[in-house]
């Protein structure tokens, strides 16, 4: 079964021959190896490019492990490049190797030598890589599958792959397992076996009930406004433990560096500026939240916005919650400040889209409270109601524009003209 995955593959290609390491980032079991080793090397023999010139290795691979030891790896790489024609070297899971940063940087200086590296555990992060190679690398970050990738491989119809993605998320593997209990069993051993231990390890984290409990109350209020301080009240008042918001907010940029949530900042829009605090936290992965909570709680409305959210990102797009001051008077006429949200104000380059996340529209009272904060945004950048309601692309007096989630999800210029 081979799924494209024509949008990171892009990443890839555009990124040849730039002078920069390319690192391959992304959670564990996303598809980083797969997208390297098979989708780049087809391409790159698309192009013409002989095989004796890729120089493929991977290093997690016991008959390889000789080559963990840098030397090594070093001869072994120069022994094959025997002319002054382009080499490309494509090297996955590098954190195996001893001074692996020395190694890649000692091709930087080479000029027929482009090289790629996948990574992952607690090792191996983004911010590592800004660390390691300060300006020269370029990290090419891989999310797990969109939806329309994994209907594209999906045994079925629209509505009943939207229904497994929901359930059990786009780690490529999921496809290929044939019942629900197999799913359910890979997701909650990859959680804890290998995200957690690698977190745990990375941060050498001993007492690790409390971290266990935070992510379990991450899981539980997906599209929440939280932050450290709240759920610090919360741990005192519901789990009766004494965690600081302080090591609450380590806890959280922990799960950040691995790619477990992503944190969506609070935007003001009239007044242009971001207020810190609260936030929202998304999960990168919906199956791997829904294992965490042994797929207990499916709330349409907030799996649909996490969804979104996860959408939203995979385009390359900064993704922020929207907020809308606005003044009224109530029953007494005293004037009241209300804030208004929205669900998504997305930025990409000199574009920007408003975007609510709507499960259902039942009636025009429904419909007026989803787009009550569209209305009062001034400026003239488009407004999007996305539904999972069967309806047809359609514009209001408003100028919002409603589509349903299925055009949204499967065609990456939806939200274009």
């Amino acid at each position: 079964m081979e799924i494209n995955r024509d949008y990171h593959l892009q990443k890839l290609i555009d990124s040849k021959h730039n002078g920069m390491i390319k690192v391959v980032t992304g959670m564990r079991r996303c598809g980083k190896s797969y997208l390297l080793f098979n989708l780049f090397c087809q391409h790159l023999k698309q192009e013409g490019i002989s095989d004796d010139h890729i120089i493929k290795i991977d290093l997690e691979d016991r008959r390889h492990a000789e080559l963990r030891d840098p030397d090594k790896l070093l001869a072994h790489i120069d022994n094959q490049m025997k002319d002054q024609k382009m080499y490309y070297i494509l090297l996955d899971e590098v954190q195996h190797v001893r001074d692996f940063e020395d190694v890649l940087n000692s091709y930087l200086k080479i000029d027929n030598a482009d090289v790629y590296v996948t990574g992952s555990n607690s090792k191996f992060l983004s911010k590592d890589v800004i660390t390691e190679f300060r300006g020269r690398g370029d990290e090419i970050h891989i999310t797990p599958l969109s939806f329309s990738e994994f209907f594209s491989a999906f045994e079925g119809s629209r509505e009943q792959a939207l229904e497994a993605y929901l359930l059990y998320g786009g780690l490529p593997k999921i496809l290929a397992f044939p019942t629900a209990e197999k799913k359910e069993e890979y997701l909650k051993s990859l959680f804890s076996t290998t995200y957690l231990t690698d977190i745990k390890e990375r941060y050498n984290i001993k007492n690790d009930e409390d971290l266990e409990e935070l992510i379990d109350v991450i899981a539980s209020s997906i599209g929440g406004l939280t932050n450290p301080t709240k759920l610090e009240n919360t741990f005192q008042t519901v789990k009766h433990s004494n965690i600081s918001h302080t090591t609450i907010k380590l806890y959280l940029d922990f799960l950040q560096d691995a790619f477990l949530i992503e944190k969506a900042v609070r935007y003001d829009i009239k007044g242009r500026r971001y207020i810190d605090t609260p936030a929202k936290y998304y999960f990168t992965d919906l199956g791997l939240r829904n294992a965490r909570i042994n797929f207990r709680q499916y709330e349409e409305t907030h799996m649909m916005e996490n969804l979104i959210y996860n959408e939203l990102r995979q385009r390359g797009m900064s993704v922020d919650v929207g907020v809308v001051v606005k003044n009224e008077k109530d029953d007494k006429g005293v004037s009241v400040r209300k804030q208004l949200e929205v669900d998504f104000v997305c930025n990409k380059g000199s574009q920007r889209y408003y975007i609510q996340s709507a499960l259902r529209l039942p009636s025009e009272e429904k419909r007026q409270q989803e787009i009550r904060s569209l209305k009062n945004i001034n400026d003239s950048f488009r407004k999007f109601v996305i539904t999972e309601d069967l309806i047809s692309r359609h514009q209001d007096d408003d100028g919002i524009i409603y589509m349903n989630i299925y055009e949204f999800l499967l065609d990456r210029n939806s939200l274009k003209l």
